[in-house]
């Protein structure tokens, strides 16, 4: 074991001996204590909390699981879970074969809340159906983009007049806080935001306590509001919003609502489960049917205005960090990708990103100079985005960071993905998800 790995063991042991077991564990969970435990793992600042059959409760922080509960849990017990969190038909919605997604909120006083957004899957334990619950700990406030250290060139371009602006990454990677925190920055700007509609699944922040004197913001939740998300933008364009934000553009219809949203005036903001701008342009191409797709593939481009990719790495000395690659798509940009066919656009969206943008081992060389990841993140971070773990490894050293750039294998990387997606592109007849079920995770602070 390396000297890193035996570090973050040792934090982990020691962060066990500090968080320790919950003290007020019952011999049986029953439907009051359901609030208390959650309560508890709240105050120790877990981002999520766990309860599933056969096994104890688990909490984790900063990435790490630790079990908070003597005890393992079982059908009894989860039964009071489900009932106390979603209600009687809990069950019988499980066994349809459908998860539930929801919020929760504890109120251990009138003025105090805690809320967690909640999922609820069957699973199979011991050869028998059982379930898995859940629950990830949200902040009463988003954060500002200053918490978060939001880069300059992001929050200069994080209103345009009209547009798409597309915030990326796998599950887990901050995306809901990055799109809350920028909200939050246009809410209480000066001129404010005007008329601001949110379509999420389920409502994770809430702007109850953030005010502005020309804000106006509604939120709606999908499936309990509105069926879709799809459904959710149809519903704006007759509300005459000036920002609409659609918590995940899922689907092809989602995405189409969303392009022609953008093309009517609207600034619209959505989430995508891709990696890197480039993987996303390729992406949302490819969920188009092969007859509409050169269509609908220029008029996405005539609406993007920026992509955000983002990743949550660990922070030295504990926590996480958040790192971002992005590309402001300005009228260069887009007229330059716009004049070329559009099997060419991956390729030139990353050497477009190199030029124009910032690059995720752009990011992460500033991070790892800073001190503020190790060599271990660093590599692990190179290697995912450029595929070359022989030129991660000599960039270590960074003499010089322009030359290290230049030496990069982004463009290669980039036209191999693209002759193999585009090469293969007209095969693609059902693409109809550009992503999963998005567990954000809000513990970048």
């Amino acid at each position: 074991m390396d000297d890193s790995a035996t570090t973050v063991t040792k934090i982990a042991d020691e962060k066990q001996v500090r968080i320790g077991l919950w003290p007020d564990e019952p011999l049986r969970m029953l439907e009051e204590h359901i609030d208390a435990i959650l309560l508890w793992c709240a105050l120790r600042k877990a981002s999520d909390i766990t309860i599933q059959t056969d096994r104890p409760v688990v909490i984790e922080v900063d990435g790490v699981l630790y079990p908070v509960t003597r005890r393992s849990m079982d059908s009894a017990d989860m039964a009071n879970v489900l009932v106390r969190i979603y209600g009687p038909d809990a069950l019988a919605k499980l066994a349809s074969g459908h998860d539930l997604d929801l919020s929760y909120e504890v109120r251990p006083e009138r003025n105090t809340r805690y809320r967690f957004r909640t999922n609820i899957t069957a699973i199979l334990s011991r050869g028998r159906d059982s379930v898995q619950v859940t629950l990830r700990s949200l902040p009463n406030l988003p954060p500002t983009m200053a918490d978060l250290g939001i880069e300059e060139g992001i929050i200069s371009n994080w209103a345009p007049r009209q547009g798409l602006i597309l915030v990326t990454g796998p599950t887990g990677s901050g995306k809901t806080t990055l799109l809350a925190s920028g909200c939050r920055m246009l809410i209480e700007r000066e001129e404010g935001c005007g008329k601001l509609l949110t379509y999420e699944a389920p409502i994770e922040y809430v702007y109850d306590q953030i005010t502005g004197p020309r804000s106006l913001v509604a939120q709606s939740e999908i499936p309990r509001h509105l069926p879709t998300f799809a459904a959710g933008v149809r519903n704006a364009l007759r509300r005459k919003p000036n920002i609409i934000l659609v918590g995940e553009a899922r689907d092809r219809e989602t995405m189409s609502a969303a392009i022609e949203a953008g093309q009517t005036g609207h600034l619209v903001f959505s989430t995508v489960h891709t990696v890197g701008v480039a993987a996303t342009v390729r992406r949302i191409i490819s969920v188009f049917e092969p007859a509409e797709r050169s269509e609908r593939a220029y008029a996405m481009m005539e609406t993007l205005r920026m992509v955000v990719t983002q990743a949550l790495v660990p922070k030295v000395g504990g926590g996480r960090i958040g790192l971002r690659e992005y590309l402001v798509f300005d009228e260069n940009v887009r007229e330059q990708l716009l004049d070329m066919s559009i099997d060419k656009w991956t390729v030139e969206t990353q050497r477009f990103l190199v030029r124009y943008g910032q690059t995720m081992e752009q990011s992460a060389n500033k991070a790892f100079k800073d001190g503020l990841i190790d060599r271990r993140t660093y590599l692990l971070l190179t290697k995912g985005f450029s595929g070359d773990p022989q030129t991660a490894e000599a960039r270590t050293s960074f003499a010089d960071e322009d030359a290290a750039l230049e030496t990069g294998n982004f463009a290669d990387e980039a036209k191999k993905a693209s002759e193999q997606d585009f090469g293969n592109i007209d095969a693609i007849e059902n693409v109809s998800d550009i992503g999963g079920d998005d567990d954000d995770d809000t513990s970048m602070i």
